[in-house]
């Protein structure tokens, strides 16, 4: 299978390096996304909500470059720097998907990149 890099100027660039995004067959691999406004690279504010909100924004333009949604994803990685979070993430994420859900795991992480307090990875099928 080929490999095909996915990106968009909807969602964050990339500040390393990787990928948005990369697409082989169906599948769609995408990169961790932190709260960062694509418009100006620059984190949202401090309040756990809102950076989750915009991860889950971030996170579908790039499925929407890759010809896919987060309706299609099979599985989130999510990074939280304190897992008191929790129940808001899964109040932010089922605005963002629904059931059934796709398979996901959550875990308490010292620090992330530009000092987001969350960062989601996925995996989905391209439609």
């Amino acid at each position: 299978m080929t490999k095909e890099i996915i990106a968009t100027d909807q969602a964050p660039e990339a500040i390393g390096t990787y990928s948005q995004a990369a697409k082989s067959g169906q599948l769609v691999f995408i990169s961790g996304q932190i709260p960062l406004n694509p418009a100006t690279m620059e984190m949202v504010s401090g309040d756990f909500t809102e950076q989750a909100h915009q991860v889950f924004k971030n996170l579908t333009a790039v499925a929407n470059a890759a010809n896919s949604s987060l309706t299609s994803a099979l599985k989130f990685t999510v990074y939280l720097t304190d897992l008191d979070n929790f129940q808001l993430l899964n109040e932010v994420m089922a605005t963002y998907v629904s059931e059934p859900y796709p398979a996901r795991a959550a875990v308490e992480v010292s620090a992330l990149p530009k000092g987001a307090l969350i960062e989601i990875d996925a995996i989905l099928t391209a439609h």
